[in-house]
């Protein structure tokens, strides 16, 4: 990876806003900014991680990354090209270089659908024969076997439904995956075997990955970066080692100490959106 490359994701100052509920009919309508003008790059074959408190914007960052939701303003690029303007065939096509993982392994799969339909849902213009051929070798990637693919989702365990999870991102080979708390919902025990999962499918084929977490541990494992969101901004963002090493913004330092079972300081956890470009790298 060359850092003189253009990214293969970017993100330039984006916001989003949501209508806040009204409290009466007589209140004014108000709303809420889940992301406030966030902008980041992501190179290929990086690993991003996205940590912060509940309420930070992570998820919505994963969503608008994914184009699942546009932005209010701004803009978000995939390898170059602006996905909020795509005509919405060429952003189906677009699809296939960039794929999700999302947290809940019982939620995230159909149990009315076979391993194979599930896994084969993103090759909906593929053959049947090229389907068939495209889910053993997925399957085979993650862990599992050609035939688990007649099977169904609770003839599973969790860990190994994330990996069917992982493997239906995988079918298409994609350049990206996002991954929105991909091991939060399964036993500890399992959750390194999924993580280095991740790792090794990312040596075998380069994927690149943006990874939202609230377990610093995780991010520390998968991630050459990182950047730490509060309020919908991001704070403070660098290589996973040195901003863990030795933080800067007191978000980051709280996040950490509460990791590490460490008292938190209550102003470290109510800190004000910061505009100083210092905090903010």
């Amino acid at each position: 990876m060359n850092r003189s490359d253009p990214p293969l994701l970017a993100l330039h100052e984006v916001t989003r806003r949501y209508k806040a509920p009204r409290e009466s009919l007589l209140t004014r309508a108000s709303h809420i900014d889940a992301l406030r003008g966030v902008s980041l790059a992501l190179h290929a074959g990086r690993s991003l991680g996205v940590v912060g408190e509940s309420g930070s914007g992570k998820s919505t960052l994963a969503r608008i990354a994914m184009a699942l939701e546009p932005p209010s303003a701004g803009r978000v690029e995939f390898m170059g090209r602006d996905l909020n303007a795509l005509p919405e065939r060429e952003l189906r096509a677009a699809r296939r270089d960039f794929q999700m993982v999302f947290q809940d392994p019982y939620g995230s799969l159909d149990p009315r659908m076979t391993v194979a339909r599930i896994v084969a849902e993103p090759l909906r213009q593929d053959s049947a024969g090229q389907r068939a051929r495209a889910v053993s070798e997925a399957l085979e990637a993650v862990g599992l076997r050609a035939s688990d693919a007649a099977k169904y989702p609770h003839e599973f365990s969790g860990g190994q439904r994330q990996r069917i999870a992982i493997a239906r991102a995988l079918i298409t080979r994609p350049r990206l995956i996002v991954a929105d708390e991909p091991v939060s919902a399964l036993d500890v025990s399992v959750q390194a075997q999924v993580l280095n999962l991740l790792i090794e499918l990312q040596q075998r084929y380069g994927v690149t990955y943006l990874l939202i977490s609230h377990d610093l541990a995780v991010v520390d494992h998968v991630c050459d970066e990182v950047v730490v969101m509060q309020h919908g901004r991001i704070v403070e963002r660098g290589e996973t080692a040195a901003i863990f090493r030795a933080p800067r913004h007191a978000c980051t330092r709280a996040l950490i100490a509460a990791h590490e079972g460490e008292p938190v300081a209550a102003s470290a956890t109510v800190t004000a959106p910061s505009d100083d470009p210092e905090e903010l790298r």
